[in-house]
C-alpha cells in the first residue's frame, strides 16, 4: 500500500469518525423542543422548504408558563422583514404575564412606524428608542443591554427574538419551560435556518453542520469551562437572575460574537447553559440575498477563530477533509488508480452523510444540497479569507456602523 493510499484511508476514518460524532449528538444529546400542539398553526410562515423535518412529537396539550416573561426584540432597519416576527410574537399563547419589548436602534427606514401599525394598541408591547451608542459599545450588545433594563422588575425570563425570526404560537412557552426543566441559566434554541438563493443554501447549513459535527455537546452542557460554549442569539431564553450575574450585555459589550460571549460569561458566573433544536418552533431566514449573506459574515467571522493563524489552520483541515476527496476521487480514477479514487469516493460520501445528518436533525434541507458539501466549504473559507482581509483594511460595518 502507497503512502497515498495510507494517508487516503487515514481521511476517511477520521471523516467517518466525525459522521459518526455528529449523529450521536443529533440523535442522543441534542434536544428536539416539540412542535406547536396539534390544531395550532405557525402564526405566520417563512419562506417556505421542501425540507424533511426530524422533530420531537407535539406536545399532547399546551405548554403553559405561570412566571412574567420578557420577549425583547432589537430592531434596526428592519421595517421589510419585522410583521412577520411581530405577528408570530401577538400570536404566543401558553404565557399569561408576556409581556414584548421592542427597541428600535437608530432605524432610518421607518421600522418604528412599523412596528405601530402592526402591534397597534397591544397593551402587552412597548416600542422604546435606543439611546446613542456610547463608547466601547457594539450595537446589537447595547441594544439588548437596554431592552433587558426596559423589562418589567417581576420578569423571572429574558427571551431575546431577531426580527428574521417567525415563532409558532406556543414557541415561547416551550422555550422557557425547557430552560426551566434543564435548569439552565441560557438555553440557545436554535431555529429552522431558511435559505432561499443558492448562495444561502450553500452556506447557511454549516451554521448547524459545525457545531453538532465538532462541539462535544454533552460535555459542553457538563462542563463549566467557558472555551466550551455555543450559543444562537436569533432565539435565545435566559434566566433574568443568571443573565445578571453574568453581567448581561455589559459584560460582552465590544463583542461581535455577543452570543457566543455571553454564553461564556453565564459559564464563568457558574451558570449552566444549554442548545436546543428549536426547528418546529421557530423559522429565521437570516439573510435575502448573497451579498446581504456575505456582508454578515464578513463583520463575524474574523472573530470565531481566535487568530489569523487558527483561522487558517481550522480553514485548511476543513479543505482537506471534505474539499480534498472529490478531487482527489476524479484525479485518481483518471491515472488508473481505482482503489484510491474508490476510497476518496468514500470518503466524500461521508462528508456528505454527515451533511444530511446536520440537516434532517435541524429542520433543513438535505437532498440535493449535501451533494455539494465540499463546494460549501471551499466557499467558507473564501469567506472567512474575506472577512479578515476587510478586518485589516479597516472596512467591517454593519447597517451603517463600524465594526471594530
Amino acid at each position: 500500500m502507497t503512502w497515498l493510499a495510507v494517508g487516503v484511508v487515514g481521511l476517511t476514518v477520521l471523516i467517518a469518525a466525525l459522521t459518526g460524532h455528529s449523529y450521536v449528538n443529533a440523535t442522543r444529546w441534542l434536544r428536539h423542543l416539540p412542535s406547536t400542539p396539534p390544531g395550532d398553526e405557525p402564526a405566520t410562515a417563512a419562506e417556505p422548504s421542501s425540507a424533511p423535518v426530524t422533530v420531537a412529537e407535539p406536545s399532547s396539550a399546551p405548554v403553559t408558563v405561570a412566571e412574567p416573561v420578557a420577549v425583547l426584540l432589537p430592531v434596526r432597519d428592519e421595517a421589510d422583514r419585522v410583521t412577520g416576527c411581530l405577528r408570530s410574537l401577538l400570536a404566543q399563547r401558553g404565557v399569561p404575564e408576556l409581556e414584548i419589548v421592542v427597541l428600535d436602534d437608530g432605524s432610518s427606514d421607518g421600522t418604528a412606524e412599523v412596528v405601530r401599525s402592526v402591534t397597534a394598541d397591544d397593551p402587552r408591547v412597548r416600542l422604546v428608542t435606543g439611546a446613542p451608542l456610547p463608547p466601547g459599545w457594539l450595537g446589537k450588545p447595547y441594544a439588548c443591554q437596554q431592552l433587558a433594563e426596559a423589562a418589567g422588575p417581576d420578569v423571572g425570563v429574558l427571551v431575546f427574538v431577531d426580527a428574521d425570526v417567525v415563532l409558532t404560537p406556543y414557541a415561547v412557552a416551550t422555550s422557557v419551560a425547557a430552560l426551566r426543566a434543564v435548569p439552565a441559566a441560557l438555553l440557545s434554541a436554535y431555529p429552522r435556518i431558511v435559505a432561499g438563493s443558492a448562495g444561502e443554501r450553500l452556506v447557511q447549513p454549516l451554521l448547524q453542520w459545525l457545531w453538532l459535527t465538532f462541539l462535544p455537546l454533552r460535555a459542553m452542557e457538563r462542563s463549566a469551562r467557558p472555551s466550551l460554549a455555543a450559543a444562537g442569539g436569533q432565539f435565545l431564553v435566559l434566566d433574568r437572575a443568571g443573565y445578571q450575574r453574568a453581567g448581561g450585555h455589559a459584560a460582552v459589550r465590544d463583542k461581535v460574537l455577543e452570543d457566543i460571549e455571553l454564553a461564556r460569561a453565564v459559564k464563568r458566573s457558574g451558570g449552566r447553559i444549554a442548545l436546543a433544536d428549536a426547528s418546529a418552533l421557530a423559522d429565521c431566514r437570516m439573510y435575502g440575498s448573497w451579498r446581504e449573506l456575505r456582508d454578515g459574515y464578513g463583520k463575524s467571522l474574523w472573530a470565531t477563530f481566535g487568530s489569523p493563524v487558527a483561522a487558517a489552520a481550522v480553514v485548511l483541515a476543513l479543505l482537506l477533509l471534505y474539499a480534498a476527496p472529490p478531487v482527489l476521487a476524479v484525479a485518481a480514477a483518471l491515472v488508473g488508480e481505482l482503489s484510491i479514487a474508490a476510497l476518496a469516493l468514500v470518503a466524500y460520501l461521508l462528508g456528505v452523510a454527515g451533511r444530511v445528518v446536520g440537516a434532517r436533525s435541524t429542520g433543513g434541507r438535505s437532498w440535493p444540497d449535501a451533494l455539494a458539501h465540499p463546494l460549501s466549504v471551499v466557499l467558507l473559507g473564501w469567506l472567512v479569507a474575506r472577512s479578515y482581509r476587510l478586518r485589516r483594511r479597516g472596512r467591517l460595518s454593519w447597517r451603517g456602523r463600524p465594526v471594530r
